[in-house]
This record gives structure tokens, sequence and C-alpha cells, in this order.
């Protein structure tokens, strides 16, 4: 039985990593329903580098792109891969400066069910508004190449809204991509090559925290969740990039205002599952 909720969570995972609707609202709600049977410190560590499998799906499926070593690429192309290497590092700076001074403090005061609530319906409606804005609006970035340092950095501040749980850390900078005049399909693009320092970096902190003492159950747990993650990350983001090239995030931000008042529903009913 423990194999098989490892199974659905690489798969809530997988699915919601991508997805701009919030993997830390999802896996909250679905821990309070699917409860594995470990420690608190294991499920906390878990929770985190689970997010591995989904990053190897983003490096694989763009291996040769992000390899500015590659025997197949000019002069011209290699250099565009450091760049865009020098971009994604770049924008990284605000999460994680922000991220290793307020990460203690976000996990105490933060990660309960009502913060999610209010901020899955938040961004729902930002979407909405965005995408209405954005309507009749021509991208003046429809090349990840051509996406400025400048805008780069702007993504990366709004990263770090995604330090609140239920933001959805795809969906800020997706936001925050379109806003400042990246199409759809760049700003997605980018926000996938910006999630593989980020949660590398989270991974590796959450497991020198814990430990490398694994049980073998708990190891198995940790692989089978990220292979689960991986395979399932491979479909989402496939997904996505099609879906984007002829549809707008409107969905996303009506399936994220319906989710937020089943969870107000849900704590009315029950209580705040975070705070047991």
């Amino acid at each position: 039985m423990e194999l098989i909720k490892t199974v659905i969570l690489g798969i809530v995972e997988g699915l919601t990593e991508w997805l701009p609707i919030s993997s830390t609202g999802h896996m909250i709600l679905v821990d309070e329903f699917i409860k594995l049977d470990v420690s608190k410190s294991f499920m906390d560590m878990f929770l985190v580098v689970i997010q591995l499998g989904a990053i190897l799906a983003v490096v694989v499926l763009n291996f040769d792109r992000l390899n500015p070593f590659s025997s197949h690429k000019s002069s011209i192309e290699k250099k565009e891969t450091y760049q865009l290497w020098y971009k994604v590092i770049f924008a990284c700076l605000p999460a994680a400066i922000i991220g290793l001074m307020f990460n203690k403090y976000m996990e105490e005061h933060f990660m309960t069910a009502p913060v999610v609530a209010f901020t899955l319906i938040f961004y729902g409606i930002m979407f909405i508004v965005v995408e209405n804005y954005n309507k009749n609006r021509t991208p003046a970035v429809t090349d990840l190449n051509k996406l400025s340092y400048k805008t780069a950095f702007i993504i990366g501040l709004f990263q770090v809204l995604s330090l609140v749980p239920g933001t959805s850390r795809s969906g800020s900078t997706i936001l925050g991509g379109i806003l400042f005049g990246a199409s759809r399909y760049v700003a997605a693009e980018f926000t996938f090559f910006l999630a593989i320092p980020v949660m590398f970096g989270a991974s590796l902190l959450k497991i020198v925290k814990f430990g490398i003492h694994f049980s073998g159950a708990e190891l198995l747990i940790l692989v089978i969740g990220m292979a689960t993650a991986f395979v399932v990350s491979v479909i989402s983001i496939k997904f996505l990039l099609r879906y984007i090239k002829n549809n707008d995030f409107k969905p996303f931000g009506y399936y994220r205002i319906v989710l937020g008042i089943i969870v107000i529903a849900y704590l009315l009913v029950v209580g705040d599952p975070t705070q047991g």
C-alpha cells in the first residue's frame, strides 16, 4: 500500500509541478487523504526531493538544447546556450537569496491550508485578468534567445512570489513573463529552465538537513516517487507546450479558483489539516 500511495503522490507532483496550478497546494491536500507511514521529517524532505524527478524530465527533454558542449552546435549556438544559462542563473538570484533568508519563517507561518486556498484563488483571478489584458497585445519576445537579461531578472522576481505555498512557481513566473512582453510559449520555456537550479538547490538543502541515512524502505519510496514524477512530468511538459500554442491560461485560472473554494469548504467542515 505504501508503494501505491507513493505512485499516487508522484503522479500528483508530475502533473502539478509544470501546470500553473500549484504542486504544493495539491500535495498538501493529497497528503491529508493519502498519508505515508513515514516520519514527519522524512515526509517534509520527500515532498521537496520528489521534485528532482520532475526536473530531470526537463533536462532529458531539452538535453541538447541545454548542453553548450554539444558537437552538433555551431559556435553561435553554443554562445546562445551559454547566454541562456547566464540568464537562468541571473533570474534565480532573487528567489535564492530571499529563500535562504526566509525559508524557515515561510515553513513555520505560511505552510497552511488557508494560505494555500487564498493563493489558489488570488492567482487564479490574476491569470484571468492578465489574459484579458494581454488579449490584444502582440508579444515583444517570441524567441527565447531574444529574452533580455532585464526581463529574465523580472521573471526571477516573480518567482519569489512562489515562496508562498499555493502560488505555483510556474504560475508566478509565467504571469511575470507574459506581463513583461514574452509570449506564453517563451514564458513557459524559461520557467521550465529556471526550475533546474531552483529545484536542485532546494532538494540538496533538504537532503543535507535530513541526512543521508535512509532506511531501505525510505530509499525505495523516494526512488519510486521520483521515477513516477519523472514519467508524468514528461507527459505534462509536452501537453502544456502543445496547449499554449493555440490556447490561453484562463482554464487554469478557473480551475485554481474552484479548487481554492473547495479547500475553504473543506476547512470549514473539518478544520485545517496542516495544523494537526
